[in-house]
This record gives structure tokens, sequence and C-alpha cells, in this order.
């Protein structure tokens, strides 16, 4: 095969091809000019592409602007062991109480916000949270707590010890008020 997509001449096709090339002579000085002209005239007739546009000049890429990376306060912790033995067994102070009993969820929700404000404003460390053995206020607290309009103001919470309402109570330590 002598290129891509073709095919070799058979005996009698290659006879017939030498035979007809043999009766051609290239065209004279004149008449080359002449099939010149006449293929610049013909020409026009097929539309040749179009020049392509030059494409516009790409500005210059924007600096990203990153917002402002806004501070979270740390997941909530547990208690450290020696400490939660220490307020069990009442080496350390609880500085204040609150008792949830008889609450909705609303009403409980605010009176601890309200609370640790005024408690983690006063400058207390460790205050007592009581919600009650059972029910809906015993489950919602500590994930109240976790939230980040709590996390600015809680460092820990656990559950209390027996002395202080054990299941139904939690110990929450609270941040120093960073004025």
């Amino acid at each position: 095969m002598s290129g891509k997509g073709r095919r070799d001449l058979s005996e009698t096709e290659r006879a017939e091809w030498t035979a007809f090339t043999k009766k051609i002579a290239p065209l004279s000085g004149k008449l080359r000019n002449a099939a010149r002209a006449l293929a610049k005239e013909i020409a026009p007739a097929y539309p040749q592409p179009a020049p392509k546009a030059a494409k516009p000049a790409k500005p210059a890429p924007q600096p990203i602007v990153k917002p402002p990376v806004k501070r979270e306060a740390p997941p909530l912790v547990p208690l450290e062991r020696r400490e939660k033995l220490r307020v069990a067994r009442g080496k350390i102070e609880i500085e204040g109480r609150l008792d949830l009993h008889g609450h909705t969820q609303d009403e409980a929700h605010g009176a601890l916000l309200r609370f640790l404000h005024r408690s983690s404003g006063s400058g207390r460390k460790l205050v007592l949270v009581i919600t009650g053995k059972s029910g809906v206020l015993r489950r919602q607290v500590p994930l109240w707590l976790g939230k980040p309009e709590f996390r600015s103001m809680v460092i820990a919470a656990e559950p209390a010890g027996v002395r202080h309402g054990g299941e139904g109570a939690l110990y929450v330590r609270l941040r120093r008020d960073r004025d």
C-alpha cells in the first residue's frame, strides 16, 4: 500500500495509468500563466472561510477575597474527672443554681440563656442547672449548651453527682469574661 487509505493498483490499472501519462505534456509558460489566472477567477466562486476575529484580551484575574474567618468556640467538653469529684464531694463550691422544673422549653431556654449571661458577667466559674430526671428538658439542655449562643459562655457541661441531683442536673463550667 502506498499511503493511508489508498489501495495498490492492479497490473491492468498500472498499465493504463502509464499509457495515459505518456500522452501528457507540461504546460508552456503562456498556458501556465493563463491557467493560474483562470484559477484565480474561479476561486472566488468557492467561499473562503472568514478570517477569525482576534479574541479579546482576558481581563486580569481578580484576587479572591475570602470573607473574614468567624472564630467559633471549641466543642463542649466534659469536666475533668478530678474536678468533677471535687465538686461532687463539696470541695469546690457551686456558685449559682438554676432550677428549670415546671418551665416550658421556650421559657427554659430563655431562662437558661439569661442565667448564664448573668453568671458569666459576674465572674462565676461553676453553676448547677437542674433539669429534672425525666422529660424533655433533661435531653434538650445539653443540646442547647452546644449551640453557638451558649458556646461563647460555656466551656464544659456534665451530669451532676448524686449529691447535687445526679442525672437530673448538670454542672456547667463557664468561660472567664474577657473584656
